[in-house]
């Protein structure tokens, strides 16, 4: 009798515009098999220039899952993302040995590969009276907070994402437990192999990749985009890197020249964070997109 044959996860994982999408869309191809977006903003159909969303070309190429999707008006989280990429995997593994993952959001691949911790449901009106805090007193006073109720979270967590410190607020305040505390179960095993491929390029390269990726959005429609959706600008959807600015300039505030600078500042900045998240995680074997080759021989 044949040896069934082990079902395999490709994660294509690293910082934004360093190549994840072309680089999976080829191992794809080389698998015969389809891709699952692990990008907590291109599951949003109402913004695809803004979010970088593979290409009517790319799409053709190759199935992919978990892109434009969902409305910026619906509420997803990583929790959501994880129940919907494992159904969607069970599925596609009854026809494919192997599948590929691509996506920069690091707690997404980590709920699709580790699973997450079972937290404790959001309350409405804490996450409301944090929200006015933030706008009130700014993101220093709720660091401050977080700082003192769990300093061991805070030290690794990504402390400038106002939605991070306040979703690990809510959980401190209405548990009167640190949100670290939520982290010490064990991790449910998955039934697939799970190779993680990680994607990265000299910083100088990057960042020269981030500033012609924005100018190329800008060229393409994106403040047309943002206009479309600028009454909708306190969505948490839209409360991402490069929507705020241009809203702030959409608002008088700043020219777009003004905006498009600092959208390049805080992406490159934002790439950092990134990196910072994948270079946590020893399972992550790195290599220059341009290594194809050689990351097809881990599977030889």
């Amino acid at each position: 009798m044949t040896a069934k044959a082990e079902k395999t996860l490709v994660v294509v994982c690293g910082p934004t515009a360093v190549g994840k999408t072309e680089f999976a869309i080829r191992l794809a191809e080389h698998f015969n098999s389809e891709i699952i977006s692990a990008d907590s903003r291109q599951l949003y159909r109402e913004i695809p220039i803004g979010t970088a969303q593979p290409s009517l070309e790319e799409l053709a190429q190759i199935r992919h899952h978990l892109i434009a999707c969902r409305s910026i008006s619906e509420d997803y989280n990583a929790g959501m993302y994880e129940r919907d990429a494992l159904k969607l995997l069970a599925e596609l593994f009854a026809s494919h040995d192997t599948i590929v993952c691509c996506g920069g959001t690091g707690l997404y691949i980590k709920a699709l590969t580790e699973g997450l911790d079972d937290m404790p449901n959001a309350d409405v009106n804490l996450r409301a009276e944090l929200n006015g805090r933030l706008e009130s007193e700014g993101l220093e006073s709720l660091q401050n907070q977080l700082k003192q109720l769990d300093p061991a979270h805070f030290d690794k967590m990504d402390s400038k994402n106002p939605q991070r410190i306040i979703r690990a607020l809510e959980v401190c305040i209405s548990t009167k437990k640190p949100f670290s505390s939520f982290h010490e179960g064990e991790k449910p095993k998955r039934s697939f192999r799970i190779v993680k491929i990680g994607l990265e390029l000299p910083r100088e390269e990057l960042f020269e990749r981030i500033n012609n990726r924005v100018d190329a959005m800008l060229k393409s429609g994106w403040l047309d985009e943002v206009k479309s959706v600028f009454d909708q600008r306190h969505l948490n959807a839209l409360n991402t890197v490069g929507y705020k600015e241009l809203f702030a300039h959409l608002g008088a505030e700043m020219t777009l020249e003004e905006a498009t600078e600092k959208i390049k500042i805080n992406t490159r900045r934002f790439a950092k964070r990134q990196m910072t998240w994948f270079k946590k995680d020893e399972e992550v074997i790195w290599f220059s997109p341009t290594d194809f080759e050689t990351v097809l021989g881990l599977f030889r």
